[in-house]
């Protein structure tokens, strides 16, 4: 249920709640289709922030791989995308308590909510952690990484440090959802090399988004975004959950896939297997 911006005061900082915030007002729904991203103050209660991060603190240190059974030691290939955050990929799948939370309806309801759909599944869930100086996150699109093509998926970032100029705010390019493709750039050492790709949108204005911790933002998979470098001594933590509308097919990229798994589906088969995919929310 979507609440009317007069009724619900859901869509102002949260900071006194005890529960995350699981409504909408309709003003936040007509901004995020217009703009491709929103930013949902108080999103997690304070209590619910120490969960969290003590969870995501754990499985974190419980694991090596990048993604499960990649047995890459959390290394990528491309040095310059090591050196912009730590990143672990389906926690879910290899920590109970991470599972618990990642798949919890409340949140995939919102997304639903935010891309008019009515039902969503899991695509993969991350920790993103900028390590003290750690490189910028260059201007790039999500979807066209992914192993499903859609103008209807939506990235929910979690965050649980505040969320600074100095240690790493998002930057998103607001609309460029409506005008985006499926090409893209990898993420590497020129911030604007995507502009090459499209040429107009060197000239729109980033929306820099700060963030206590607790807030959370959400972005359309084909919204420009960036992240600025960590300027300070500390990790910037943050966690995202990525949800793509049901019936999801295989585009030949295998991205965070297990390679069995990958192998077997043809083109166009749909991305249902609920040990992989999950439904979150179904209404």
């Amino acid at each position: 249920m979507i609440e009317s911006a007069k009724d619900s005061g859901h869509y102002h900082a949260n900071k006194d709640a005890k529960r995350m915030i699981t409504e909408l007002s309709n003003e936040q729904v007509s901004n995020y289709q217009q703009d491709g991203f929103i930013h949902i103050p108080g999103f997690l209660s304070t209590n619910e922030v120490e969960t969290w991060r003590t969870r995501l603190e754990r499985a974190v240190a419980g694991r090596d791989e990048r993604i499960p059974g990649s047995g890459d030691s959390g290394k990528i290939e491309k040095v310059e995308y090591d050196s912009v955050f730590l990143q672990r990929v389906n926690l879910w799948q290899t920590d109970q308590d991470m599972r618990t939370l990642v798949l919890d309806e409340r949140i995939g309801r919102l997304a639903a909510a935010l891309e008019r759909l009515d039902c969503v599944r899991l695509w993969h869930d991350q920790a993103l952690i900028k390590k003290p100086w750690a490189n910028p996150t260059t201007f790039h699109i999500d979807d066209p990484y992914w192993s499903f093509h859609s103008r209807q998926a939506t990235t929910c970032w979690i965050a649980l440090d505040d969320v600074t100029i100095q240690n790493g705010a998002l930057y998103f390019l607001p609309g460029t959802h409506k005008q985006a493709t499926y090409d893209n750039v990898n993420i590497g050492v020129s911030m604007g090399a995507l502009f090459d790709i499209y040429p107009n949108w060197g000239n729109i204005e980033p929306v820099p988004v700060e963030m206590k911790a607790g807030d959370c933002s959400f972005h359309n998979g084909l919204t420009a975004h960036a992240a600025g470098p960590n300027m300070t001594t500390k990790d910037r933590r943050a966690f995202a959950i990525i949800y793509m509308p049901d019936g999801g097919s295989f585009n030949g990229n295998r991205n965070v896939l297990p390679e069995a798994l990958s192998q077997s589906l043809s083109i166009g088969e749909p991305l249902n297997d609920a040990s992989q995919n999950p439904i979150i929310f179904q209404r």
